[in-house]
């Protein structure tokens, strides 16, 4: 298949679906403030851009934060589970634990405790993201064949060579597929922890926009905050892939 014909597949579908959607609500006459056509959230969007720009700045921003974190969260944690039996048997259950914890259960204790918005969405969209990147780094680096682990040390070289030139390295595409699946899921972290401690202030991203606009029965708006959400974790996967792509190359070439 032409790989131009095979990149626009998406979008072609995109624009079907878009249409038979708007269709649908042209022949049938359904209201917006029941269910809104493609062209009554444009219009939404427009009607509101700046509010809206302005939840999604917010809830970008609890996002990178909180990826940031879970990249230095999990990737320590992967690496001190690969030095040492004794650490992993003690981290893994607790990171397994942490993981199945339900979101919405511990955020408004977690917002009791640290009394400050922007910090308490970091902290549950962290809580989201980090087991995905804990456990495919640490699978990589678990993975580095032993062979070339003795190798290493026939030729002198120490535990801290063989982790940072050997296993690393090795571990990167595990790490780099577990970070792309973790951008999206703190995307879903900070919406969540919003639609639990979000009220108002630094805490005004989208998916408050969004509990904002059901009470108000605003129900275009509605969808245009959700659309950008949608739009967002797209860009965050793509953006991610690309950066898997470029790294992957360079090592390669290495």
């Amino acid at each position: 298949m032409n790989k131009a014909v095979e990149s626009a597949a998406p979008y072609a579908l995109g624009l079907i679906i878009l249409g038979l959607w708007q269709g649908a609500i042209y022949v049938t006459q359904t209201p917006s403030y029941v269910f809104p056509g493609p062209l009554d959230i444009v219009k939404a969007y427009l009607d509101d851009y700046s509010v809206l720009n302005a939840g999604l700045v917010s809830t970008l921003t609890v996002t990178l934060a909180a990826l940031a974190a879970a990249t230095f969260l999990g990737v320590a944690l992967a690496v001190a589970m690969a030095a040492s039996p004794l650490l992993r048997a003690a981290i893994q259950p607790w990171a397994v634990i942490i993981q199945v914890t339900p979101l919405v259960s511990v955020a408004p204790i977690i917002y009791v405790l640290i009394n400050q918005p922007f910090i308490t969405l970091v902290t549950c969209a962290t809580i989201v993201a980090f087991f995905t990147i804990l456990s495919n780094t640490a699978a990589g680096l678990a993975a580095t064949p032993p062979d070339l682990q003795d190798l290493f040390r026939l030729n002198g070289a120490t535990r801290w060579q063989i982790l940072t030139q050997l296993s690393l390295p090795y571990a990167l595409p595990h790490f780099l597929t577990g970070l792309r699946i973790a951008g999206t899921l703190a995307l879903v972290g900070a919406v969540v922890a919003e639609f639990v401690v979000g009220s108002g202030g630094f805490a005004s991203g989208l998916a408050w926009q969004l509990i904002e606009a059901s009470y108000r029965m605003i129900i275009p708006r509605m969808y245009a905050a959700l659309m950008l959400l949608g739009v967002s974790g797209i860009m965050i996967y793509s953006a991610l892939g690309l950066l898997e792509k470029l790294l992957l190359a360079k090592r390669n070439r290495a």
